[in-house]
């Protein structure tokens, strides 16, 4: 099958966000319209998203993991445990494994 040339105008800053978002995944612009085409034909439709899902900060998914557990932990009655209380119940609950 022949190819054939198509052209189309966008501006500047656009055009850099889109070649930015296209290496982050992996492909160049040309790519990406080529696959868009593809399965516009394909599907009949818009068929698909890509997206970059944003990274969250490690310190802010531990500080949310932490105020999880103390969540937790204020629910069962146990936010005031000691360091020995919580090893004590630790070596029962292996007790009761075994």
């Amino acid at each position: 099958m022949a190819s054939t040339l198509v052209q189309f105008r966008t501006d500047e800053i656009t055009r850099i966000k889109a070649t930015n978002i296209c290496e982050q995944l992996g492909i160049d612009l040309p790519t990406y319209m080529r696959i868009c085409i593809t399965r516009l034909v394909q599907e009949n439709g818009i068929p698909f998203s890509m997206r970059i899902e944003e990274e969250e900060d490690s310190g802010v998914a531990a500080y949310k993991a932490m105020r999880e557990a103390s969540r937790i932990a204020e629910e069962n009655g146990i936010a005031d445990m000691t360091l020995d209380e919580i090893n004590a119940e630790i070596s029962e609950a292996r007790k009761n494994r075994k």
